[in-house]
């Protein structure tokens, strides 16, 4: 039984202020006195060697394929830098290696010049989405590369380069993650990056998310605007702000077009938006909807989500039996009780919200909270009207985490043939009606880019969690390709054995371990087996081994999951 103490130790702690985010002039500074001290350091020569693992690869965030030579592509990853291969996958050379950031959210490039600008900073707003340090240009394959501006943007959506004009360039900025900001929205450089200007602001708390442009006109575009706030105890997805502009004169005005009669949800509810464009008429949208659904009826008496966000006159005047009744249900101690409660709510010592995140299974809210979740609308008439496609719920594709998805692509040459993902990838040829999964058992979850061949439309470039696929019968086979190295890591450590192990817990690819002399190769392909052992799935975290035997293991996932391994005898046990 949880006592007083624990209770109230737990509920203040939420009252406490998160840090202060760093400067883009102290991350700059940082940046300058970085290479002065590299320059210096013993040890800069030092060489590391890859011991891998690279049974899967890191967390794709854009891919961009050379349309006459689709063999050759790049590849951006969440924090794993960008990419370059030139034999449809077969090998990748890392091209950022050289510069101050390896965080991606997009980037573009201009294929006639081989331009290409980078944006830097996650836009997928998860607890592993890390900030960047604005906008990235390189004009030799990343020999070099330059920071054309934006340093205050943390985390950027879209990057787009005009393709009548390569030095004017269009960048799509979601902003800071956990503080509020001033640099979001739509920014245009006419000059190749060495100036820019917002064309579109809404508040400093929504920031654009997507941006697309009509194939046969760059001037008229579609932004996205999602409303999004994370602390270190909360995440709010959703918001008023959430929205659509569109302009027909290349930014200098916008319009919002998503509105009350427009077909398209609007509220608070409204999360992180897609956008797809086919033609001038023909536009997709797929919106993270976070209103309830309907048919959840709501449960006799006081529930748990009744205390979210609650104002201190709501919880003052609850019925004192319904509240007691919730406390002895919830296994609060017996001194616990509505007039305790009351006293520290009413002199702000705590809040309703506390009870609230106290009660809260990070777990249950990821998977559990009955919201609509992933919705597809479409338009034919250049965004004036909206009509919902899918019918019924879209389950299990967001859950209640669409701020982590938010993509949709539709064929360039079938407006009814679409592409949606979440956790898993769906195709539908019917603009959404229905769809079908074309995932398989080589294709990660969580996917978060796919790019169509415009001349071979069979021909799909995915990019997830675990790296890259490529399709030639549009999603029915898959190849996967894992060459980079680039996972993210959560926490290493290794064991008294000898030779000794490494283990590691990894972003969404569980808890793995080899021997330290191992080393990257892909003779695996061969022989059938490789270096790494999977020991633990889900998002691997933190590992302690029991030294006395080396084979015992303390190792789990997230939200606190945590077993003991005995490798020896292959059993784990909950603790």
């Amino acid at each position: 039984m949880k006592n007083i103490a624990i209770i109230l130790l737990f509920l203040s702690a939420y009252n406490f202020s998160q840090n202060n985010y760093t400067s883009a002039e102290l991350i700059q500074k940082s940046e300058n006195q970085y290479k002065i001290d590299l320059e210096k350091s013993l040890v800069k020569n030092i060489k590391f060697e890859n011991i891998g693992p690279s049974v899967m690869s890191g967390r794709v965030t854009d891919i961009e394929v050379n349309p006459d030579t689709p063999t050759e592509f790049y590849v951006a990853y969440a924090s794993g830098g960008l990419w370059h291969t030139t034999n449809n996958g077969t090998t990748f050379n890392p091209i950022m290696d050289n510069s101050i950031t390896q965080n991606i959210g997009d980037f573009d490039v201009d294929w006639s010049s081989r331009t290409i600008y980078v944006g830097t900073g996650e836009s997928n707003s998860s607890r592993s989405s890390y900030p960047g340090v604005g906008v990235l240009k390189t004009m030799n394959n990343g020999e070099s590369w330059t920071n054309v501006g934006l340093r205050d943007s943390h985390h950027i959506s879209r990057v787009l380069i005009n393709p009548n004009n390569n030095q004017h360039i269009v960048v799509a900025v979601i902003g800071h993650l956990y503080t509020e900001n001033l640099q979001r929205g739509v920014y245009n450089s006419y000059d190749g990056g060495e100036t820019w200007s917002n064309s579109l602001f809404v508040s400093k708390n929504t920031g654009a998310i997507d941006l697309v442009f009509d194939p046969s006109n760059f001037d008229v575009q579609y932004a996205s605007f999602w409303e999004r706030s994370r602390t270190s105890w909360n995440f709010i997805g959703s918001g008023d702000n959430s929205a659509i502009y569109k302009t027909i004169d290349g930014g200098k005005n916008w319009k919002k077009i998503t509105t009350k009669n427009s077909g398209f949800p609007v509220g608070d509810g409204v999360g992180r938006i897609g956008l797809a464009i086919y033609d001038s008429s023909t536009i997709y949208a797929v919106v993270d909807n976070q209103f309830r659904r309907d048919s959840e009826k709501k449960p006799q008496g006081i529930q748990r989500i009744d205390f979210k966000n609650m104002l201190k006159d709501e919880f003052l005047s609850l019925d004192k039996d319904e509240l007691n009744s919730f406390l002895r249900k919830n296994n609060f101690p017996k001194n616990i009780n509505y007039e305790s409660l009351k006293l520290k709510i009413n002199s702000d010592e705590i809040s309703p919200d506390d009870i609230y995140k106290f009660l809260t299974d990070a777990n249950a809210e990821l998977f559990d909270t009955p919201v609509i979740g992933a919705e597809v609308y479409k338009s034919i008439d250049g965004g004036v009207n909206w009509q919902k496609q899918n019918e019924g719920y879209l389950d299990a594709v967001y859950n209640s985490y669409g701020y982590y998805f938010g993509r949709i692509h539709v064929s360039p040459t079938n407006p009814e043939q679409i592409y949606i993902y979440g956790v898993p990838i769906l195709k539908s040829n019917d603009s959404g009606s229905t769809f079908k999964r074309i995932g398989a058992s080589n294709v990660h979850v969580d996917h978060h880019d796919l790019w169509i061949n415009p001349k071979d439309t069979n021909h799909l470039v995915l990019g997830n969690d675990g790296g890259v696929n490529i399709s030639y019968d549009q999603g029915e086979n898959w190849i996967k390709l894992n060459q980079p190295s680039v996972g993210q890591f959560y926490s290493i450590n290794v064991d008294n054995s000898e030779p000794y192990n490494v283990y590691g817990g990894l972003q969404d690819n569980g808890v793995w371990m080899a021997k330290n002399n191992s080393f990257e190769s892909p003779a695996w392909h061969e022989s059938g087996h490789n270096n790494w052992t999977k020991i633990m799935g889900g998002d691997g975290m933190q590992i302690q081994i029991d030294n006395r035997n080396n084979s015992t293991v303390y190792t789990g996932l997230q939200f606190g999951n945590y077993y003991r391994l005995n490798l020896t005898n292959q059993s784990r046990k909950n603790i």
